[in-house]
């Protein structure tokens, strides 16, 4: 299991704030550099591969723009944790390949702390040693995320077999 670096965000983050209305007609990429501008501006710059998101409640809340979700892969973010998600927020991050960990002890997560993320037994265990224990997600979720997404996985399973 390899480290993930933190950033932290406060509740209510809204999918106009993961992915700016005034650049949708714009692809993900360009969207990507504005993502939470207007919350944390040096975000997209800073964050690296692997980097994971802990927020407070309702991360996600808004729209249904399956933008928010894609510009968080396009980014590279490995997981956002936090205690609830907009639905259609959850199911759009899955489909694009983004994990999301239901974790009610995600906001005493501190930015910058480097964590573990353990799958198998759905648990996070911080830089001091506290143990996150996180809701089930279901197997077919974690193979999309594998996948690197719904489109991913049914592209695997079409092609034809030797």
């Amino acid at each position: 299991m390899s480290a993930h670096r933190v950033w932290r965000f406060d509740s209510d983050i809204d999918t106009d704030v993961l992915a700016p209305g005034a650049y949708m007609k714009l692809p993900v990429e360009a969207i990507a550099p504005h993502c939470l501008e207007s919350v944390r501006p040096e975000f997209a710059a800073g964050v690296r591969p692997g980097d994971v998101i802990a927020a407070g409640p309702n991360f996600g809340i808004g729209s249904s723009r399956e933008q928010a979700a894609a510009v968080l892969v396009h980014l590279g973010l490995r997981a956002v944790i936090a205690p609830s998600f907009s639905g259609l927020f959850f199911r759009n991050a899955f489909n694009l390949g983004l994990l999301l960990l239901t974790a009610p002890e995600a906001p005493t997560l501190r930015e910058g702390e480097p964590i573990t993320l353990d799958l198998q037994a759905l648990r996070i265990t911080s830089a001091d040693g506290r143990i996150l224990t996180c809701a089930p997600v279901p197997g077919f979720l974690l193979d999309m995320v594998a996948a690197g997404g719904l489109l991913n996985q049914l592209r695997k399973k079409m092609e034809p077999k030797p």
